[in-house]
């Protein structure tokens, strides 16, 4: 599960919207980006809004079974870049669909897995994710 959960960092999405830029789809690349930047600006602003803290045991503990990139849970930044560069992709790219929302929905999984999200914290990432992604594809691919 911990590689799986690095495929919705930063270096793993942002790789792949720069891959498609220099593979020949500058545009759908410039979309990912876009998707990415927007949902990633919503999940900063309601991270610190909203101030939720991560899974912890009835001792205050942290049950996190990886390092966490903050202390703030809601919502799940890894499932919401998952779901921007993937939901991209797959309204680009139909076919590629029942390949791309299933990784983007392991992703997610994982999250919860390692114990660095409740389940509502991943749902609303990858809910801004592919609201970023629907809106990226309105603005640059249609």
């Amino acid at each position: 599960m911990r590689w799986l959960t690095h495929l919705g960092g930063a270096r793993a999405t942002i790789g792949i919207s720069l891959l498609l830029v220099v593979a020949g789809e500058q545009l759908l690349g410039l979309a990912a980006l876009f998707a990415l930047t927007t949902s990633h600006l919503a999940v900063q602003v309601l991270k610190r809004a909203v101030a939720r803290p991560r899974p912890c045991d009835a001792n205050g503990r942290l049950l996190a079974l990886i390092d966490l990139p903050d202390p703030y849970s809601f919502p799940s930044g890894h499932a919401a870049a998952a779901a921007a560069v993937g939901g991209t992709v797959a309204l680009a790219h139909p076919l590629l669909a029942p390949i791309l929302l299933p990784v983007v929905a392991l992703i997610a999984i994982s999250r919860v897995s390692l114990r660095v999200h409740h389940l509502s914290d991943v749902i609303g990432g990858v809910v801004l994710g592919l609201a970023g992604a629907i809106g990226a594809s309105a603005l640059l691919l249609h």
